[in-house]
């Protein structure tokens, strides 16, 4: 395994207007590990992938994706990124045959075998248009698009939010799915707490512009506690999380 992170984010500051969404970021996501991010909507949760994706650029800090400057070398990072928004970001017309025919000239891992496969797995129906799906179905035939380019790092936007308990079972198995099959890196956002504790290698809360805590799932919440507790337990640590970094703000 390499030494190297596949994602590197350090003293990342970021800010909109006068507003500073991030505020000296810095988080490592080795090769074949699994990072959840933590916090409340408008944490910076979403714009710390924009920046992995070059969809941003830092205010001040460094952004590396398996070494390079995602803004610099946009085009070479995104071959290297599967990335799984909120929403699905396609051409509301395209079907999963559209979508797959659209992005395989971009990225020179695509399988199609690999795509097919996680279509089949997800149960995505494939005669069917974008703007006419499910959010779930939306969400699943992304999850496969970006399974398809076997990419080396896997960004993944609220992957769970909104669906409902059948669909999000099936996303969830295709991103454990998606866990096992080779070392990519993975870094998910995610207000879904039990799937949190399934799948992250390493938890990282971000509030306040900064990672607040970071660790196991057994770390940040107690060696103690049994697996069952784990969601129980990091809903509590979010609150404990969140009304330290508004004491500290107060004071």
């Amino acid at each position: 395994m390499s030494s190297r992170p596949a994602l590197s984010f350090h003293d990342v500051a970021r800010g909109f207007g006068r507003r500073r969404v991030l505020d000296g970021v810095t988080l490592d996501v080795a090769p074949a590990e699994v990072v959840v991010l933590l916090g409340e909507n408008g944490a910076g949760k979403s714009t710390l992938l924009r920046l992995a994706l070059g969809l941003l650029a830092p205010t001040t800090g460094t952004v590396t994706v398996c070494g390079l400057d995602p803004v610099r070398r946009a085009r070479d990072v995104r071959r290297l990124v599967g990335y799984v928004p909120d929403r699905p970001d396609a051409y509301p017309w395209m079907t999963v045959g559209d979508l797959f025919r659209f992005l395989r000239p971009h990225h020179p891992r695509w399988d199609d075998r690999r795509g097919l496969d996680a279509v089949e797995a997800l149960r995505v129906p494939t005669d069917v248009p974008l703007r006419a799906m499910s959010k779930g179905q939306g969400m699943k035939a992304m999850l496969a698009a970006a399974l398809a380019q076997d990419p080396e790092v896997l960004l993944l936007d609220e992957p769970f939010s909104g669906l409902d308990p059948v669909v999000r079972e099936d996303v969830l198995r295709g991103v454990i799915g998606a866990l096992r099959d080779g070392g990519r890196a993975v870094l998910c956002a995610t207000h879904e707490l039990d799937a949190a504790a399934r799948i992250a290698d390493r938890v990282a809360v971000l509030a306040g512009g900064r990672i607040a805590r970071v660790g196991t799932v057994a770390e940040v919440v107690g060696t103690s506690e049994e697996p069952a507790n784990a969601p129980a337990r990091l809903q509590a640590v979010l609150a404990e999380t969140m009304a330290s970094v508004g004491a500290g703000r107060g004071s």
